[in-house]
């Protein structure tokens, strides 16, 4: 996304930031639904998940500033503005990511410890599942609210923006389940480790725009923006990924069944 966002975005730095920081948002949350929609491996999604929040919550701010201030003044080009700071990464990670993990841990320990795992997994996360899905919703509504005016009346610096993210989502889906066939991982985990690899933690990347730069800057609209390109283009990988199982692993036992068949 470096590259991508120096290569396509010169002329526009606070775009450039907020792209970037959102290539340094591994995708955390709407993997689990990408992986589920193509039939990928569950417990590689799931174990994949896990390091990517820990290394977030542990790398985040210095990769941050290592690509908007350290390499390029390597490579001769302009760094950030005066107002990126270390420390409002840091924080932001912590509030909206760090603060949810330890919560969810704290919740399943003490849970299983009272009532058993059988009981936590059959009645209390039905319950308190859905809360994550609305909590995402109203983010994505309000922060839409917020730049909504700066979407509809500048078509054309969204257009800049989509151009690099369509890049970066359809050059790391590719790489990466090119890589997964490569190993011989077999289906499921070739589209686990390709969808993990092209989503983005876009909540974080803005949550973290917003927290160093301002709700109405252009690194926040950058990420705004981010949503709006990466959902379709997955969904759309999603049918790509399918029909790749049916084309190029026959005979694998991990190829779903509805790939199967309609390749029949």
């Amino acid at each position: 996304m470096f590259a991508l966002a120096w290569l396509l975005l010169p002329d526009l730095p606070e775009y450039r930031t907020g792209l970037i920081i959102v290539g340094l948002a591994r995708c955390i949350a709407m993997v689990l639904i990408w992986n589920d929609l193509s039939c990928g491996d569950r417990e590689a999604a799931a174990v994949l998940v896990a390091i990517n929040s820990v290394f977030q919550i542990l790398a985040f701010a210095a990769l941050g500033w290592f690509y908007l201030q350290v390499l390029p003044g390597w490579l001769g080009l302009s760094t950030s503005s005066a107002e990126f700071s270390v420390w409002a990464i840091v924080v932001s990670v912590l509030v909206f990511l760090g603060i949810p993990l330890v919560a969810g841990f704290l919740t399943r320990t003490l849970g299983e410890r009272a009532r058993g795992r059988e009981y936590y997994e059959s009645r209390v996360l039905p319950r308190i599942g859905p809360i994550a899905l609305y909590g995402l919703l109203f983010t994505i509504v309000m922060l839409f609210a917020l730049q909504g005016d700066a979407i509809t009346s500048q078509p054309w610096d969204v257009a800049r923006i989509a151009l690099p993210l369509l890049a970066y989502y359809f050059l790391m889906f590719g790489g990466s389940f090119l890589l997964g066939m490569r190993l011989g991982l077999g289906y499921a985990k070739t589209a686990t480790l390709a969808f993990t690899a092209a989503g983005n933690n876009f909540e974080l990347a803005i949550a973290v725009a917003i927290g160093t730069f301002g709700v109405t800057s252009g690194q926040a609209l950058a990420g705004v923006v981010g949503p709006l390109i990466e959902v379709p283009v997955l969904v759309a990988l999603v049918y790509v990924a399918l029909w790749a199982a049916r084309r190029w692993f026959p005979g694998d036992r991990t190829v779903p069944d509805a790939a199967v068949r309609s390749a029949r």
